[in-house]
């Protein structure tokens, strides 16, 4: 099985109006299937742009108004996901729930079907400055190129939540990602490197970049996409396939051989996903046969 995924580094900067957003996400999707790209992914809370629209009063929106536009947001990529025949990740947007906000990555499926996983470790930014919430579940997403799952910035710092996406079928990682600084892309950078290595998959992660200068928390960005790989001989040295260059408003397009997942899992140079000791660190599968 073999897919062709898309990253795209995408440019905040202050808009007009959702049209200007939906033409500017449009541009991506058209430059992604002239490459013939099977999966688009965007960056975490890149609909911030949308804040920067303003209100009739000229002032900046709140983090509490951008689920104003969800409804907008969803007709759109599934309208886009329908028009270009394309699995997109829409990178994550902010939606209420219960008078709670999430930061929810959406997966568009090409036949219109919506797929939603809120980002389940929550940055000291999100809960006090913007007073975000949590998710409670994972979920992998079975697709006609394979099982993804959808582990947004932060939570790819933390190797056991990846561990059970790996654990209930998951070959492909997408990671949308936002970050201000070097320090924090570096942290969600170098992680993605070891999440690979240990659960033998892929992760295809990316970050806005740009600047919103009205948009609080929004002022700097530090980002660069990259599809990285297990470190072993079928793939590229230093376990990258493709990385875009920081901080350029660019995609970056890559190959995925899911059989050489399947090759290096059985005999590669190290088996790391075979040699985990359950015995001593249960996975989501042997805790859950535990607790049946």
């Amino acid at each position: 099985m073999q897919l062709r995924v898309s990253a795209v580094q995408y440019h905040l900067h202050t808009i007009h109006s959702f049209k200007d957003f939906a033409d500017q996400v449009e541009h991506y999707i058209k430059a992604a299937e002239e490459f013939g790209t099977d999966f688009i992914i965007f960056p975490e809370f890149f609909t911030t742009q949308l804040m920067s629209i303003g209100n009739a009063n000229g002032e900046v929106l709140t983090i509490q108004e951008l689920p104003d536009f969800t409804e907008q947001y969803r007709s759109l990529f599934i309208s886009l996901a329908k028009t270009y025949k394309m699995h997109i990740i829409g990178g994550t947007h902010v939606i209420r729930k219960s008078d709670q906000l999430y930061n929810v990555a959406h997966l568009f499926y090409p036949d219109g079907r919506v797929a939603e996983q809120a980002k389940l470790h929550i940055t000291p930014t999100e809960v006090n400055e913007w007073n975000m919430s949590a998710g409670d579940s994972l979920e992998v997403f079975k697709t006609d190129k394979g099982t993804i799952a959808m582990l947004t910035c932060y939570d790819i710092e933390f190797p056991e939540i990846v561990r059970m996406a790996k654990a209930k079928g998951a070959d492909v990682i997408f990671c949308p990602s936002c970050t201000d600084d070097r320090h924090g892309f570096h942290r969600v950078r170098y992680t993605s490197h070891a999440r690979a290595i240990e659960n033998q998959v892929y992760v295809v992660t990316t970050g806005t970049v740009g600047s919103l200068p009205s948009v609080d928390f929004m002022r700097a960005n530090f980002g660069q996409a990259a599809v990285i790989t297990p470190n072993d001989i079928p793939f590229p040295p230093q376990g990258i396939m493709v990385e875009g260059e920081i901080n350029q408003d660019m995609i970056v397009t890559a190959d995925l051989n899911l059989n050489l997942l399947y090759q290096v899992r059985e005999k590669g140079s190290v088996t790391t996903w075979r040699d985990r000791r359950t015995d001593l660190y249960p996975d989501w599968e042997s805790d859950k046969a535990v607790r049946n």
